[in-house]
């Protein structure tokens, strides 16, 4: 399995986010479609990027009851995407079941990860409102436990945790890391961050960048930097 940077495309429109991609030419790309662009514009916007050869993360963290999550898998297989996911806090029968609704009849299916913490979520605020008592990185590797054991792919993490999350589960239990930016100053919301050379070091095996190359002055060389960083 070949490291590859995810870019975010968390755009508020079609047109901004085929705008965005217009300025890489013919490079395929893997792209992250969020909740914003997707409760947007819907599936359509899924279909006109894979349309025009891109790979798809599509992100929208599904966290309900097992029977909601299987038919909402099964929707979202009809997308051909190649990566998606749901929250592992929604229990191992949970993740079970949107593994059963992604899996075509075939027996294919996308990747399929599971959320940990959220990477905008720090230790005390998991703590003092979760009433999650545990250091932040026991949850992490308990959450990718359970994934594994429902049968996931992988989990979403922080860079900070991918070694002991592998330590846990396996080299080749993906880990999908947010939080990617150039320099500390650049956090924004992310508390759990890091650089791509440094996710790279720590063994990530895809990481997600949005703002950093969405919002640089030259987007297509902040990517070009990011995957000399990570992959090369």
């Amino acid at each position: 399995m070949g490291k590859a940077v995810i870019i975010a495309c968390d755009f508020k429109s079609k047109q901004d986010t085929l705008d965005f991609l217009d300025k890489f030419g013919d490079e395929k790309l893997f792209t992250k479609v969020g909740m914003e662009l997707f409760y947007a514009e819907g599936p359509d916007i899924v279909r006109e990027i894979k349309k025009r050869g891109h790979k798809i993360f599509l992100d929208l963290k599904l966290h309900d009851i097992p029977n909601t999550v299987e038919k909402a898998m099964k929707s979202l297989s009809r997308l051909d995407v190649d990566m998606t996911n749901v929250h592992v806090a929604g229990t191992k029968e949970m993740m079970e079941a949107g593994l059963r609704g992604l899996t075509k009849e075939d027996g294919t299916r996308p990747i399929l990860i599971g959320v940990t913490q959220l990477t905008s979520t720090s230790e005390e605020r998991m703590q003092n409102e979760l009433l999650i008592n545990a250091p932040i990185e026991d949850v992490v590797i308990k959450y990718a436990q359970n994934a594994k054991e429902a049968g996931l792919n992988g989990v979403v993490c922080s860079p900070l945790e991918v070694e002991a999350v592998k330590a846990k589960c396996g080299k080749d239990f993906i880990t999908v890391t947010p939080g990617i930016r150039f320099a500390a100053k650049d956090a924004g919301d992310q508390v759990r961050i890091t650089t791509p050379a440094k996710a790279k070091e720590l063994g990530s095996d895809y990481i997600v960048v949005g703002r950093p190359i969405t919002q640089a002055e030259d987007p297509v060389a902040a990517y070009k930097k990011c995957v000399e960083d990570f992959v090369d």
